[in-house]
């Protein structure tokens, strides 16, 4: 077997080749006549003239060798319900949901926003749109109003696909209200809203001539044949919306033909996910993981897909291990933040089900500290794979590939480039390549790989704008990452160039501290963020959940816990990144993807207001926030 290295030598100086034969990995109507178009930089057009169907290669081409197989089990902890679907059943759901949507007039090009929980449905909803051409939008389910409007004016949907509502930590959450009035906001509404009846809102409000229920339109359409529509490999596939600096929603624009074919390779060459097998994806389909390891890259590998409603600590933080017992799964994805959730339980329930079944845990959202990386691999006895990537790449940019080559995991660093992408760590002040232990800018020079963004959903200029002019000296794509390369090879991520806080004169990165801070051994997690000072321009603050708070009820146990995290820091990092104070809490403001949400609590640490919270999981984390900063 080659090595990883020649590997990943091969994808960058014979680009054709190695992808002409990775694009052998799906099926396609229409053979490719070029494979990369890069005319005109740094747009990059992917298997020129080929036909495909994503629809196609994560279901149809499956149904003669595998058609009685599961291809989907939904389970949910919310309501207590489980439903598998073969590759046959699913067959025919995403059918009757694309006969619905044309019968609502969606075509070809159009776009269908999905707001939806995380219920069987969303994914009937998905690849019906890849089926007939469709372009789906989904927006997650934890979005407000005026955040949907402004999706919703951006992509100018022809219908949007929701639910009466969805479920967390037991509670209801009702999406036709919010749905009703995101319509009301925008500018360039839809003509027509489908909604999947859960239940859940038996007061729902129905506009008459607009609103259409998703089980009566279904029956109608019962054992519907409908065939998949063939699309160059360029055409857009979905929009994902991220987080911008502007106000304006950015639209991760992805293709067809690129994006099956870098999924279908990662399965094979990273994941190591084989036709027959399980994953078990722990994410949310209104983000980019949800989208491709959780919906499209298992099926295409003609794997047994999980997805599953629910948190990881309901009814008990043993749920994710019996779901990998009981569904025999062979590899898992999931985030770092929810690692630091179960670090907090009873290590017990990692012990209570058997995970002979699975391989490797894959982690991936934001950067893995070294502490919560060695706890997992030792409680679990499987390699922990770290890997790195962003909406806009749609699958790794840095990971560990052990499909190719069977590396030594250092804990803590996602490893190396992934096959494809041509990685350079630039110096901020010169665009020069950085040494080894240099920190600097987290680059990748064009053309992009497979499976990338190909642009900014009707924004060509944004694109280059965004993501191409951080460097005048350079055109390449910049990750808004800082990183280091060691001397062996492996990469290490610092966190967002900016987080960074200036000392004095002295740039830290908010990661660089919270890692320091969570060497100590009673920290399960932390958020620092630079604070406004008077003095020094900026301080590092911290907010850090404790494992054991038996001590932390008297001012006399807190201060002396953190004067001993005070102490670590200037251990790991030297005085000059000590934290100003350290408060603590038992639990930080997060996204329900799992993010911290630093500016929120950047912004409260500096008395401002905090903007929209409307994706907070838990909004008791910013009283408890408030109660920590006026010293209560």
């Amino acid at each position: 077997m080659a090595s990883y290295r020649e590997f990943h030598r091969r994808s960058i100086e014979q680009r054709d080749a190695f992808w002409r034969e990775e694009a052998g990995l799906v099926h396609w109507h229409k053979p490719f006549a070029q494979v990369l178009d890069y005319a005109r930089p740094p747009f990059a057009k992917w298997f020129v003239g080929g036909e495909t169907n994503l629809c196609y290669n994560a279901i149809d081409r499956h149904l003669a060798a595998r058609g009685g197989q599961k291809a989907l089990v939904w389970i949910s902890t919310e309501v207590d319900q489980e439903r598998s679907y073969t590759y046959r059943e699913l067959h025919a759901e995403v059918q009757q949901a694309a006969a619905m949507m044309q019968a609502l007039g969606v075509q070809r090009g159009d776009r269908v926003i999905i707001y939806m929980p995380m219920i069987a449905e969303a994914c009937f909803a998905m690849l019906a749109c890849a089926r007939i051409g469709a372009i789906h939008s989904v927006v997650f389910g934890g979005f407000a109003a005026a955040s949907l409007a402004a999706r919703i004016d951006d992509a100018r949907p022809k219908l949007m696909i929701t639910a009466d509502g969805g479920s967390r930590m037991g509670k209801r959450v009702l999406y036709k209200s919010l749905v009703d009035e995101s319509i009301r906001l925008a500018q360039s509404p839809p003509e027509r809203v489908l909604i999947y009846r859960r239940g859940l809102d038996p007061d729902m409000p129905v506009a008459p001539g607009r609103d259409v229920d998703w089980q009566p339109l279904a029956a109608q359409h019962a054992g519907a044949q409908v065939p998949c529509t063939w699309l160059e490999s360029s055409e857009p596939s979905y929009i994902l919306y991220t987080s911008g600096t502007t106000g304006k929603p950015k639209g991760v624009q992805r293709d067809v033909g690129g994006y099956a074919v870098a999924l279908a390779s990662s399965m094979e060459r990273i994941y190591c996910g084989h036709a027959g097998e399980t994953m078990f994806t722990t994410s949310d389909i209104g983000w980019v993981v949800g989208h491709s390891y959780i919906i499209y890259a298992p099926l295409i590998a003609g794997m047994t897909t999980v997805m599953y409603e629910g948190v990881p600590v309901r009814p008990d933080a043993g749920i994710w291990w019996k779901i990998v017992q009981d569904h025999k799964v062979n590899v898992m994805f999931s985030a770092p933040t929810a690692i630091r959730v179960l670090k907090k339980q009873d290590p017990a329930y990692l012990r209570k089900y058997d995970i002979g079944s699975l391989r490797h845990l894959f982690l991936a959202g934001e950067p893995l500290d070294e502490p919560t990386h060695v706890w997992i691999t030792q409680a679990l006895r499987k390699p922990v794979i770290d890997h790195y990537w962003q909406t806009e790449t749609g699958w790794p940019i840095l990971s560990s590939v052990p499909g190719v080559e069977q590396t030594k995991i250092k804990f803590g660093s996602p490893s190396f480039p992934v096959y494809g992408y041509d990685l350079r760590l630039l110096r901020e002040s010169d665009a020069a390549d950085a040494d080894a232990d240099e920190k600097a800018v987290v680059t990748i020079a064009p053309p992009l790989p497979p499976g990338v963004m190909t642009t900014v959903w009707g924004d060509d200029e944004r694109f280059v704008s965004t993501y191409f002019k951080t460097f005048t000296k350079k055109m390449v794509y910049a990750t808004f990452d800082w990183g280091i390369r060691d001397r062996d090879g492996y990469y290490f991520i610092l966190g967002r160039t900016d987080d960074v806080i200036n000392v004095a004169g002295h740039r830290l990165g908010t990661r660089e501290i919270e890692e320091a801070v969570s060497m100590h051994p009673n920290i399960a997690e932390c958020a620092v963020v630079g604070v406004a000072d008077a003095l020094k321009g900026q301080m590092p603050l911290a907010f850090a959940v404790a494992k054991d708070v038996s001590q932390l009820g008297a001012a006399e146990g807190r201060k002396r816990l953190e004067k001993e995290v005070m102490e670590t820091v200037d251990r790991q990092l030297g005085a000059i990144a000590r934290p100003s104070a350290v408060h603590f809490v038992t639990l930080l403001p997060k996204t329900r993807s799992g993010k911290t949400l630093r500016r929120a609590i950047q912004a409260l640490a500096e008395g401002r207001d905090a903007g929209d919270l409307t994706t907070i999981e838990d909004p008791a984390a910013l009283e408890q926030l408030k109660n920590a900063l006026a010293g209560r």
